[in-house]
C-alpha cells in the first residue's frame, strides 16, 4: 500500500444553511445532485501515515581528525573541500606521498618478512588489487604457510610476529638447526605476504614516486573507511607530522537531527522520512542511524539524541553544502483505511462531517486520522471507488 508522508492537518470547514440537517445525509433519489461543474474524486483504500516534523541540518556529517602516522615534517596538505579517494595523496611527509587506502585496520608493523600473515596484509593486498595491480594468489582460512620463527627477544621498537605454534596448541611447528621455521594457519580476514604481493608493492611504490623497497609499514598510507572530503586543516606545512593534520567528513551529504530522547524512541534505522528544504522542495530519505548516547543540553535546553538521515536523491542538494531543513518522521500509521481528500468534507451544523456522493445525496461520516491532505473516513454505503464531490 502507498503511504502518505506529511505533517498532520487540522481542518475547519464553514457550516452551510439549514439544509445541512442530519436527516438528509443519506443517499436518496430526491437529494439534490451536485452541480455539473463540481469536481469529484473516487474514494480509495490505503495506508495513511501521520508525521512529526523536527528541525535538522543538512551537511557532510560529523568531522573526524586525521593524524600523521610517522615522524617527519609536513611538506604538503590538500585544500579544504578536496575529495580524497583510494590511491590519492592525502598529505606528504618529508616530501613523500602518503596515499589513501580503504580499510578499518591501520598498518601497525612493517610488512617485510616473507609469508607474514595478518589482517594488515589483507588491507594492503585488497587496496593494491583495487588499484589495478596483480597481487597473486589469495589465501583462504585454514590454509597454512611456513615462515621464520619470531625472534625470542625482538629489538626495541620492533613489532612482534604472529605467535608460533609452540605458543598455541592449534599450530604445529617444524624447525631446523640452520633456520627455525613455524607453520602459521591463515585465519578469517587475514592474508599472506607473498612474493607476488611484494612485487606489487614495489610497482606501486615506483608509480607514485616512493623508494622502491617492497616494504610497507605504519604511516606509509592513511587507512580510512572510504572516500572522504577534507573539512579543515589543523596543521601547516613545516609542522611536525605526528600530530592532527586535518579533519575529514564523509563525501555524501547527510541530514542530522537532534531529537529529544522521547522523540528518538519512536525513530528506527531504515524508517522512511521526507526532508523539506529551505526552498520548500522535498527529498525522500531514510534514517541511517540513531545514536545510543544522550547529549546533555546547553543553556537549559533539553538533552538530545543525534539521528542521521541518508538522502535517496543526493543530486537534489548538489548545490547546497549546508542548510537548515525540516525532517518529517512517521508518527502513526493506519493500515488499509478508506480515505478522502480533506476538501470533500462538509461540516454539519450540529457537529461532525458529511460527504456528497456524485449523483446522489449527502452521507454522514466518521473521521479518523488527518494526514497529507487526506482524511480517514467511514460511512454507510461508502466504499473504495465511490465518487464524492470535492473542492480540491
Amino acid at each position: 500500500m502507498r503511504k502518505i508522508w506529511a505533517v498532520p492537518v487540522v481542518v475547519a470547514v464553514l457550516a452551510g444553511g439549514g439544509w445541512f440537517g442530519r436527516d438528509v445525509f443519506t443517499a436518496s433519489p430526491s437529494a439534490a445532485p451536485a452541480p455539473a461543474e463540481a469536481a469529484t474524486v473516487a474514494l480509495a483504500r490505503q495506508d495513511l501515515t501521520s508525521s512529526v516534523a523536527l528541525t535538522g541540518q543538512l551537511g557532510y556529517g560529523t568531522a573526524r581528525p586525521v593524524k600523521g602516522g610517522k615522524p617527519g615534517v609536513v611538506t604538503w596538505l590538500p585544500a579544504p573541500g578536496t575529495v580524497m579517494t583510494r590511491g590519492k595523496t592525502l598529505y606528504r611527509i618529508n616530501d613523500q606521498a602518503v596515499p589513501v587506502f580503504y580499510g578499518t585496520l591501520p598498518l601497525f608493523r612493517p610488512l617485510a618478512q616473507p609469508n607474514l600473515v595478518g589482517r594488515d596484509v589483507r588491507v594492503v593486498r585488497e587496496n593494491l588489487k583495487a588499484l589495478g595491480y596483480s597481487v597473486g594468489r589469495r589465501y583462504s582460512p585454514g590454509d597454512r604457510v611456513r615462515q621464520p620463527a619470531a625472534s625470542p627477544t625482538p629489538p626495541p621498537g620492533a613489532s612482534p610476529t604472529r605467535p608460533s605454534a609452540a605458543a598455541s596448541p592449534t599450530r604445529r611447528s617444524t624447525t631446523s638447526p640452520a633456520r627455525p621455521l613455524v607453520w602459521v594457519e591463515v585465519r578469517a580476514g587475514e592474508d599472506v605476504l607473498t612474493a607476488s604481493l611484494v612485487a606489487a608493492i614495489k610497482r606501486w611504490q615506483d608509480d607514485i614516486g616512493l623508494p622502491v623497497t617492497g616494504t610497507i609499514g605504519p604511516g606509509d598510507v592513511a587507512v580510512l573507511t572510504g572516500a572522504v572530503r577534507v573539512e579543515s586543516l589543523a596543521a601547516l606545512t613545516g609542522d611536525a607530522a605526528e600530530a592532527p593534520l586535518m579533519t575529514v567528513t564523509p563525501v555524501a551529504k547527510v541530514v542530522t537531527v537532534q531529537a529529544e530522547p522521547d522523540e528518538a524512541g519512536s525513530i528506527h534505522r531504515g524508517d522512511k522520512v521526507t526532508v523539506r528544504l529551505p526552498d520548500e522542495r522535498t527529498v525522500p530519505g531514510r534514517v541511517g542511524g540513531v545514536a545510543t548516547t544522550v547529549r546533555a543540553g546547553e543553556d537549559g535546553s533539553p538533552p538530545t539524541v543525534t539521528v542521521s538521515i541518508r538522502l535517496d536523491k543526493p543530486a537534489a542538494v548538489a548545490r547546497l553544502d549546508a542548510a537548515p531543513v525540516q525532517v518529517e518522521f512517521p508518527a502513526e500509521t493506519h493500515a488499509d483505511v478508506l480515505v478522502a481528500p480533506v476538501g470533500a468534507l462538509l461540516a454539519l451544523a450540529e457537529g461532525g462531517y458529511a460527504v456528497q456522493v456524485e449523483g446522489a445525496g449527502m452521507v454522514a461520516i466518521e473521521t479518523g486520522m488527518f494526514a497529507g491532505g487526506l482524511v480517514e473516513i467511514s460511512g454507510t454505503g461508502l466504499t473504495a471507488g465511490t465518487r464524492v464531490v470535492t473542492t480540491s
